[in-house]
């Protein structure tokens, strides 16, 4: 089967890996297709006039579901396009030249416009893109500086340089990928493409990359906004009958590995590339428009599902999302976290939450949803389809994972032959002995039944319908009301909660066992509950303005021995590691003694080697992601400072990036402050990382009941005194 699809002047060139390499077989008849639903009666004076446009190969008159909820076929007219790269145009022309000059505006509906290249050719052709074989990966990795500074020496092919001088690096890069023939490049950067050839024609050497001479950029740069943050998404390159997957760019490939992707392949039928670089979101879009094509439901260009009318009652209610609890603030023993497995993908599994069930017509008074009275239809819901196999596939591939134990490979009683193969809804093979590739697939599961739910309410999600939002989140407030009461009634109570965690702690003598409560609670909502940890001592931190207990910031001690931390500095991207590390050293002394003073004294010791300077600079790297352009900063900051330094050596830094960077001198003005990671670090300021430490300190002394102020206090030796003391 083809792993990799090319498009060039309406000719698609299909690669599929074979034994010795892969083979390529040229297709030049395939038309990509949008369909047009026009007013009344337009159908005709449309293709009409689409007839006379050389972007339209030909048209027809079609039947198909316009919506999912949709009980009857309507006529539209298809419209097979000559070449990919014509279908966007056309479908513009069509919304907006020939919906005016032919009806009234916004009376056009546009189906199947914005698929990627390679996604609508497997789903049009029904080619799976799924490869015949496992791939062959080569790692292609260079420093950003010397990316920069155009600087091929310093590339490494799987970790072994290639040269001392550039004619030697483009000739050892070109012979080592003849050598390899691999069928991804997984580069650090994709921007090592152009460099390699730009470099090639310099030295005069013929470089090639691909299984076929040259290289074509797919896409330029691009920054983005997305959830209220920045991003940055880096310019994308192909070369001929290989994948180049873009490490910087690609979400997947960071949580999970090669057969993650493939697996997502196999569910979605996008192809290994644009997996590679697309968001959890896609993939997931990509995941329902395949449902909806065997369905024989069109795929809207934009979303359009309408909000339904609501009383101010219902509104009320629904404005709502999931329950937490507060955070009992302070150290807690014995406590035990349990997690609702997959919670919500099994409530739209389980309740048949949709958008073509919620609220539907046929079953008005049918199981209706807590707290808003949205019914909700019987028969099998689109979503249900779309998760349930997902849903399936994760539990299996963690049982499997349980049955190998701790390591990748068999031990005590169990013995290779004694496994089970994995069975997965999703036609791929998996190797159940390999403890890497399940943990994979399953991370990769994980981030797509993640974003399922809110992925519902997004105004983007091309089936999403926020009224099942509403439903998934009014369903989940009630299972963690019921969970809450199970637990009460069986001796324990929770310490903490939030969305579908919660943290019980035994409060009378006879509790039952945490297992009874499980069981109870899995029985009462009959969602399947995991016992996440159980841990010697956890501790809820207060927020930094006052003392109520902060949802996502807490650390405690499992039983296995291992530290588990969330929100505070060790577990923050910007940490420098010193100050990690530091933090990590701390929570030894809380297990040891439950003192904020031995902590302090413990933070002394690292207060002591900063101001010596005995401290790795490599080690007080900050890690931090602009957030505007350079001349949008109105302040100067520290990121300002790195920018300008950034500007200095010719780097390119783009809001969404990061950059990182060590202060030497906080006091100073503009890029004096910083020095770049990889920039000689005369000394660092350890006055400026001494503030970082206090501040890592009281995330870890404040559930001990010490705050900044106290940890201060006892640095200066000054003593704490109530004042009944001085009667």
């Amino acid at each position: 089967m083809p792993f990799k699809f090319e498009f060039d002047h309406g000719v698609v060139r299909e690669w599929t890996a074979t034994a010795d390499g892969a083979t390529v077989t040229r297709n030049p008849d395939y038309r990509p297709s949008i369909h047009v639903r026009p007013t009344a009666g337009q159908l005709g004076r449309l293709a009409d006039r689409l007839g006379d446009d050389p972007k339209v190969a030909e048209t027809a008159v079609v039947e198909k579901f316009l919506t999912l909820d949709a009980d009857e076929r309507t006529r539209v007219l298809r419209v097979d396009v000559e070449r990919l790269a014509d279908v966007a145009p056309l479908a513009r022309e069509c919304k907006h030249t020939h919906e005016r000059d032919l009806a009234a505006p916004g009376t056009y509906r546009l189906f199947d416009v914005d698929l990627s290249p390679q996604f609508r050719y497997a789903l049009e052709t029904e080619t799976d893109p799924v490869p015949s074989r496992e791939l062959r990966c080569l790692s292609v990795d260079v420093p950003e500086e010397a990316l920069a500074d155009g600087d091929v020496t310093a590339i490494e092919i799987d970790g072994e340089p290639v040269g001392n001088d550039s004619t030697d690096a483009v000739e050892t890069v070109d012979r080592r990928i003849a050598s390899a023939d691999p069928d991804v490049l997984v580069c650090s950067s994709a921007d090592v493409v152009p460099l390699l050839f730009d470099v090639g024609d310099r030295c005069g050497v013929d470089v090639q990359l691909g299984r076929r001479p040259g290289y074509e950029q797919l896409a330029g740069e691009n920054t983005f906004e997305s959830y209220g943050r920045v991003g940055h998404s880096p310019a994308r390159y192909d070369v001929p009958g290989r994948v180049v997957l873009d490490r910087s760019n690609s979400f997947i490939w960071h949580r999970s590995n090669l057969a993650g992707l493939r697996y997502l392949v196999a569910t979605s039928w996008k192809p290994i590339q644009e997996v590679g670089w697309a968001s959890i979101g896609n993939v997931l879009t990509a995941i329902q428009i395949r449902e909806a094509v065997e369905r024989d439901v069109l795929v809207p260009w934009n979303k359009w599902y309408p909000e339904t009318f609501k009383d101010v009652h219902t509104l009320h209610a629904a404005d709502r999302g999931g329950l937490t609890y507060q955070p009992d603030v302070g150290l807690h023993e014995d406590v035990h976290e349990v997690d609702f497995a997959s919670l919500y993908p099994r409530i739209i599994y389980e309740h048949n939450v949709s958008p073509d069930t919620i609220r539907c017509d046929c079953h008005p008074d049918h199981d209706p949803v807590p707290e808003l009275g949205y019914n909700v239809c019987p028969e099998d819901g689109f979503l249900g389809d779309v998760l349930g196999p997902l849903v399936d596939d994760r539990g299996t591939c963690k049982e499997q994972i349980s049955a190998l134990g701790g390591t990748k490979s068999f031990e005590g009683n169990i013995s290779p032959n004694e496994v089970p193969a994995v069975d997965l809804t999703v036609d791929v093979d998996v190797d159940p002995t390999c403890k890497d590739d399940l943990a994979a697939i399953s991370s990769a599961l994980k981030w797509i039944l993640v974003s399922c739910f809110g992925y519902q309410g997004y105004r983007n999600s091309k089936f999403g319908r926020i009224e099942c939002h509403e439903a998934i989140n009014a369903i989940a407030r009630e299972h963690l009301l019921t969970a809450k009461e199970c637990a009460e009634a069986r001796g324990w109570r929770v310490v903490h909660g939030i969305v579908d965690s919660l943290w019980l702690e035994p409060v009378d003598p006879d509790h039952a066992p945490v297992e009874a409560v499980i069981d109870a609670i899995e029985e009462s909502i009959e969602i399947p509950l995991d016992q996440e940890a159980r841990y010697e001592w956890i501790a809820f931190c207060p927020k930094r303005d006052g003392r109520e207990g902060a949802l996502t910031r807490y650390f405690g001690k499992q039983a296995g021995g291992d530290y588990k931390v969330r929100g505070i500095e060790a577990r923050q991207r910007s940490t420098p590691a010193f100050v990690e590390a530091v933090q990590r050293d701390l929570l030894d002394v809380v297990d040891e003694t439950r003192d904020p003073e031995a902590v302090c004294a413990r933070l002394r010791t690292a207060i002591g080697r900063l101001e010596a300077h005995r401290v790795d600079p490599d080690d007080l790297v900050i890690r931090t992601r602009v957030s505007k352009r350079l001349a949008e900063y109105r302040q100067s900051t520290r990121t300002v400072a790195a920018l300008q330094r950034c500007r200095l050596h010719g780097l390119e830094r783009h809001p969404g990036q990061d950059v990182r960077y060590v202060v030497v001198e906080d006091a100073a003005d503009g890029r004096e402050r910083v020095r770049l990671a990889f920039e000689d670090v005369p000394d660092y300021d350890a006055a400026f990382y001494t503030e970082l430490l206090v501040r890592a300190t009281e995330s870890v002394t404040a559930p001990l009941g010490w705050d900044r102020v106290d940890v201060r206090r006892h640095l200066r030796g000054e003593e704490n005194y109530e004042l009944g003391a001085f009667g």
